[in-house]
């Protein structure tokens, strides 16, 4: 989570950190750069046209026919284990370090005091911090089981998507936010894997200009900009990504930052609330 005010005093020294600790992780590559292969199978998912631009002791990076994507070693056959010479000790101990230097990384920018959200126009004034029932900090308005404000945008990038009795996932990012950016493959992927059922916008109050410049990660899910800001006000956000889960009838099921320490947001998450909340 970035405190958009905090995060221009303090993006340098956390940023360096951080960097240094994804550095360590990607220093670690074998020498399989521009290697192409015609599919990869990952669990479920199968990437075409790939072409690999790195492997770590974890994890394969790659390009492919829907932009950029990583997967795990442990989860690929063991043919490809071996190929990228695989080794379970050593992934163990490589993620280990990287979740001590995200948890690190993660603390520091929680432990920054979040400043007080205006309120909307008619609106009460709420914490800019509220902590829900089950204890779980967030850097907005808390909404939660409540009607979501109205979503509007002032330009779609991408072609309006129809939301008529879907789940929306609403991401207020920006591309300046490095958080905001390493959690666009994984929203990529809920666009893929629940489509049918939900819809997944990323508004950002950048420019036009700003948000298109932006290539790499690419988005495959809805894009819409608002330099007004006009949602994210309505919301209180003094920190991003922050994330809404909003059911078809209009509730938030789901809102905060996605990596929150105990309160991720993940495929299993996801799942859950579509399944308990889609009638």
């Amino acid at each position: 989570m970035l405190d958009i005010t905090a995060w221009q005093a303090h993006k340098h020294n956390m940023g360096f950190r951080f960097t240094l600790a994804l550095f360590w992780l990607v220093s670690l590559t074998t020498s399989y750069a521009d290697e192409m292969l015609p599919l990869l199978r990952v669990g479920n998912a199968t990437y075409t046209n790939v072409t690999v631009t790195a492997v770590s002791a974890t994890d394969v990076f790659f390009t492919y026919d829907h932009g950029m994507g990583n997967a795990k070693l442990k989860n690929l056959d063991p043919v490809l284990q071996k190929h990228f010479q695989f080794d379970p000790t050593k992934a163990r101990k490589t993620e280990q370090k990287l979740a001590t230097a995200n948890a690190q990384y993660h603390h520091d920018l929680i432990s920054q005091p979040a400043p007080k959200a205006a309120a909307p126009d008619n609106e009460p004034a709420r914490s800019a911090a509220t902590p829900p029932a089950a204890g779980k900090k967030i850097w907005a308005n808390s909404f939660l089981n409540q009607k979501a404000p109205e979503l509007v945008v002032e330009k779609w990038l991408t072609s309006e998507p129809n939301r008529r009795g879907k789940f929306v996932l609403i991401d207020f990012w920006a591309t300046w936010c490095p958080p905001c950016r390493a959690a666009i493959a994984e929203l990529n992927y809920y666009q893929r894997k629940f489509g049918d059922n939900l819809v997944v916008i990323g508004i950002s109050d950048e420019t036009e200009d700003a948000v298109r410049q932006m290539v790499v990660p690419k988005i495959e899910y809805s894009v819409a900009i608002d330099t007004h800001a006009r949602m994210k006000n309505a919301v209180g956000v003094t920190g991003i990504p922050h994330v809404l889960i909003i059911d078809p009838k209009g509730y938030v099921r789901w809102e905060g930052f996605p990596f929150s320490q105990g309160y991720e947001l993940n495929e299993t998450v996801v799942s859950d609330i579509l399944a308990r909340f889609a009638n």
